[in-house]
């Protein structure tokens, strides 16, 4: 949920980049993600100021039901999901009601007494690949459990694309499955995401608790987001709520664990709304971190995961 998402896919090697298709293909060659062009400024209204919600946003997201007025797939196409090396392909149970069985990824792991600490990781975009998996190596490498899921209608996979917020029901949806496999300790049981993966994960902190979470080159206002890119509006622009629970920084208060933000030195700085997130979230007195890493939109994820762990193992120490 970044807003340079465009600029940023163009990077290349020399600036230590990962274009968005080396991404999702890795290895296995060009896979067929395509990006949606940056569209014309939508007719809703931005507030200049996001609100803030008072409601815890667990609680809220029990009572709110997105209303979406257009339904089908991911905007980002690309080919179904195969088995990447080096991973476990699994199903968890997402989509409404757990209704659907969706593809994720996990680090094979032999389960033991000495219980192992885990870690959810949200890919960017609105599609996944063998080039998402790579770059999870350091953390197994590291003694970490990783899962990577899949969400709803992309890759193929059954289930509506909503822009984030019934995403986040899959998210949760995979952190039960994982933190429920044998040998897992749910003391340290951790959250990351990139970019759009980043988006959700800060909304997935807010909706139930981890031990620490590292959103990386995040979004926390959907109003700017959907605002340039408005052809991924599925839902009901003319209603501001749908806005806002998709918005992280109109729920600082809710976040529930420890959280380090993450970006690039090439990508466009932690702007206001973001200090805003993290004014709000330490009025309430919740532990929030901003650092700086260098690196491209894409190119910071490898120093950003390395950092991750490092944030991680302190936490948990």
């Amino acid at each position: 949920m970044a807003d340079d998402r465009i600029s940023s896919i163009s990077d290349n090697s020399e600036n230590g980049g990962l274009t968005r298709r080396a991404l999702l293909a890795g290895t296995a060659g060009l896979s067929a993600a395509v990006m949606l062009p940056a569209s014309a400024r939508a007719a809703f209204p931005v507030p200049a100021i996001p609100p803030l919600e008072r409601e815890d946003y667990a609680d809220a997201r029990r009572r709110f039901r997105t209303n979406l007025i257009s339904k089908g797939p991911s905007p980002e196409k690309a080919p179904p999901l195969d088995t990447p090396a080096g991973s476990k392909r699994v199903l968890y149970h997402g989509g409404p009601q757990g209704s659907i069985e969706l593809i994720a990824w996990i680090s094979p792991y032999e389960p033991s007494s000495k219980l192992k600490p885990a870690v959810l990781f949200l890919h960017g975009g609105n599609a996944t690949g063998d080039g998402h998996w790579q770059l999870m190596k350091p953390y197994a490498d590291a003694g970490f459990v990783v899962m990577l899921p899949s969400f709803r209608g992309e890759n193929g996979q059954a289930g509506n694309y909503s822009g984030f917020y019934d995403e986040t029901t899959d998210v949760l949806a995979a952190a039960t499955y994982l933190e429920s496999l044998p040998g897992i300790d749910r003391n340290r049981f951790f959250l990351a995401g990139h970019s759009n993966g980043g988006t959700l994960a800060l909304l997935a902190a807010m909706s139930r608790k981890f031990r620490a979470a590292v959103p990386i080159s995040a979004g926390v206002d959907a109003w700017r987001y959907f605002r340039r890119y408005s052809g991924e509006i599925r839902f009901d622009e003319s209603d501001p709520k749908e806005f806002i629970m998709r918005s992280s920084v109109c729920f600082a208060p809710s976040l529930k664990c420890p959280t380090l933000l993450l970006r690039g030195s090439e990508e466009r700085p932690f702007d206001k709304d973001h200090q805003l997130l993290m004014d709000r979230a330490r009025s309430a007195g919740l532990s929030i971190e901003a650092k700086t890493l260098p690196g491209t939109h894409n190119g910071v994820v490898p120093g950003a995961v390395a950092e991750s762990i490092r944030f991680f193992n302190r936490i948990a120490a």
